[in-house]
């Protein structure tokens, strides 16, 4: 009898069966591939964390989020130089984005994300994206305005006849990247006076724009220089306010402020990193964008909300993204007028 009948015979006569070998627990793709990056985002988590929570199960990524003002990210990147743990910057305003640019501090990216925004509101070289816009614009009191009696140029604010009857937020972000923005259309001369003919007028002041909105609702002004979306998070029904947009075509009060992302020159996880700015310009979050947070997407093909009026051919001014960064002249100079 051969050894090997023998074995066999032993084995039986045990009782036993030659042992299967282990199966090992499968790896998901999620455990194979899922890497954690850091975002520096200077756009507030009441804007966006909603958005990030709703990242799909099965990304390549997941994220970690540091909050605070795009100046302060943007700052604190530069500062951190290639020891920054941020892998991703996420801008309130594509101006800080162009300023990063400029320092060599972000990766160019590659076409296959550039192909799906705008060509309008992506950097020309390729290290930026847009991911949504939201519009300048005048709201107003529609119980006490029709929409004849309204400004039709942004320069028309310094008109006397609106004295009393305006609100503004002087110390807002949005209102001083606009105002870098009308240094470089007007020139400083003319935007420091026609700045003092809207301050004659004794606009009431606010910390912010959705005050305005609110006051405009509520009959305390008529006029209110702000952000478009703040309108639409008001409850429809029964709601007087509305936005007004300047007709002239080009008029630099119709400005369209762009938040936009790039990834870090440097970053560590680099495909981790595409993966996110890829989700941010994807149909389903930049529909988030248009949806939720009532903006524009940058996509094109993705509608805004209903209630949002598309934007017109030729309605926006032209405008490169960098001057909203100027911000240190805009500052000084509203200093010296008293208005921060």
């Amino acid at each position: 009898m051969s050894a090997i009948v023998s074995m066999f015979l032993f084995v039986i006569a045990c009782g036993t069966t030659p042992a299967e070998p282990e199966t090992q627990p499968a790896v998901t793709p999620q455990a194979q591939t899922q890497t954690t990056i850091t975002v520096y985002s200077g756009r507030g988590e009441s804007l966006v964390g909603e958005l990030f929570e709703g990242i799909p199960s099965d990304a390549p990524f997941r994220v970690e989020v540091q909050y605070g003002k795009t100046a302060e990210m943007v700052t604190r990147m530069l500062t951190e130089g290639e020891q920054s743990p941020a892998d991703v910057i996420f801008a309130q305003d594509s101006g800080h984005l162009g300023v990063l640019a400029k320092q060599g501090a972000l990766a160019p990216l590659p076409a296959s994300v550039l192909s799906q925004v705008d060509p309008r509101f992506q950097d020309q070289d390729g290290l930026w994206v847009g991911t949504s816009g939201r519009l300048r614009v005048l709201v107003y009191d529609g119980a006490k305005l029709k929409p004849e009696q309204l400004p039709q140029s942004l320069a028309e604010l310094a008109d006397p006849k609106w004295k009393g009857k305006l609100g503004w937020a002087p110390t807002n972000g949005s209102l001083h990247a606009h105002v870098s923005a009308l240094r470089h259309a007007w020139g400083d001369e003319k935007t420091k006076e026609w700045l003092k003919g809207v301050e004659a007028n004794a606009p009431t002041r606010y910390p912010k724009n959705s005050p305005q909105v609110a006051a405009a609702n509520d009959g305390a002004i008529e006029l209110g220089w702000v952000n478009h979306y703040y309108l639409h998070r008001l409850n429809k029904e029964g709601r007087n306010a509305q936005n007004w947009s300047f007709p002239s075509s080009g008029d630099p009060g119709n400005m369209l402020m762009v938040a936009g992302v790039g990834i870090r020159k440097g970053s560590k996880k680099p495909e981790a990193a595409l993966a996110f700015v890829e989700w941010l310009v994807s149909e389903s979050s930049q529909t988030h964008f248009a949806q939720q947070g009532f903006e524009y997407p940058t996509r094109p093909g993705v509608p805004t909300h209903a209630d949002v009026p598309a934007l017109v051919p030729g309605q926006l001014a032209e405008v490169d993204q960098t001057h909203l960064a100027d911000l240190g002249p805009t500052r000084a100079m509203l200093t010296e007028l008293g208005l921060l």
